[in-house]
């Protein structure tokens, strides 16, 4: 919808916000620098939101050294899966999951087996700082694997798709599911080819999909067609997602969420700095939302009243 030789008039009366827009006016205007430890190290994030009595996947351990790397082993012994990831990676960088487990051998979503082996030398690339945030050394987090809800049978293809919400100023102003496909690796990242479904606000409904940018209609792997998707608990998962202005301070944020089978909505991580493909997979321009929100000044307003103002202003109508 938005291609790439779109004239900037074009994208401006449409309301697509760039990415000088988003660094400048809302990032750096509404994100404070000192918040930012809080974000990009998982670890931290997980501790807030647990504070703040917001369900996150079990932590199963920490290693923070060259010394322990010898625990794995220890942690993961008798799980039937499990994920290990880099506390400050960025773009699903470093995170390796297990979702089979059979007389100690174990097995990643496409079927590929890892050792040991593969395990240490893993955690050993993390604490080196390979897939972290400017390279700087990390701690790799050993967590239990989420329990994909059947309500999505069809809609991924070997990955647990999560679901992003901007949140500016407390009000949710723009969702999308990212599903994982075979070129994604398994992976619900859209620049490694995940589809983008945009979510409506008011509902929970798919509105409009893409991948690599291009429209689709099906699930390039399942073909599953995508008009059929509903996030169930909706409400619930919308809430969480406005309640982490107050538990992470930011004023500009992307909340990304898993829906688990028996633990219902859970946060997976809050970014300082989310991307703006969003607009692409929901048809519309971010500007109107951030601009009408920006309207209300400094009113203040529960979680409950952001998400209800949200639903009444921001609710599409699906093009899928």
């Amino acid at each position: 919808m938005f291609g790439l030789l779109a004239s900037p008039f074009k994208l401006k009366a449409k309301g697509i916000m760039g990415m000088n827009k988003r660094n400048g006016h809302y990032i750096g205007r509404y994100n404070k620098r000192s918040l930012y430890p809080l974000v990009d190290n998982k670890l931290k994030t997980k501790i807030i939101a647990e504070d703040a009595k917001v369900t996150v996947p079990a932590l199963i351990g920490v290693i923070s050294s060259q010394a322990e790397v010898g625990k794995v082993a220890e942690l993961i012994k008798g799980r039937s899966g499990f994920v290990i990831k880099p506390a400050k990676g960025s773009g699903g960088k470093g995170i390796l999951v297990i979702t089979k487990v059979e007389h100690d051998r174990y097995y990643k979503p496409n079927g590929a087996e890892e050792t040991h082996e593969d395990f240490e030398r893993h955690v050993s690339n993390i604490l080196a700082g390979l897939f972290s945030l400017g390279g700087a050394q990390d701690v790799a987090v050993i967590e239990a694997l989420i329990e994909f809800d059947t309500a999505f049978d069809g809609f991924s293809y070997e990955g647990v798709p999560d679901v992003r919400v901007i949140v500016f100023k407390g009000f949710p102003v723009m969702a999308m599911m990212r599903l994982s496909t075979t070129d994604s690796d398994g992976k619900a990242n859209l620049h490694q080819g995940a589809v983008g479904v945009g979510i409506d606000i008011g509902s929970g409904k798919a509105l409009h999909a893409v991948q690599f940018g291009d429209p689709v209609t099906h699930h390039p792997d399942t073909n599953r067609a995508l008009n059929e998707l509903v996030v169930p608990q909706w409400d619930v998962l919308i809430r969480l997602a406005a309640s982490c202005y107050e538990m992470s301070g930011l004023g500009y944020l992307g909340t990304d969420m898993v829906l688990d089978r028996d633990k219902g909505p859970m946060l997976l991580e809050l970014n300082a700095r989310p991307g703006l493909a969003i607009q692409v997979a929901n048809g519309a321009g971010l500007l109107p939302r951030l601009q009408l929100v920006e309207s209300l000044g400094n009113k203040k307003m529960t979680p409950e009243q952001r998400v209800e103002f949200a639903i009444k202003h921001f609710s599409q109508t699906p093009t899928i």
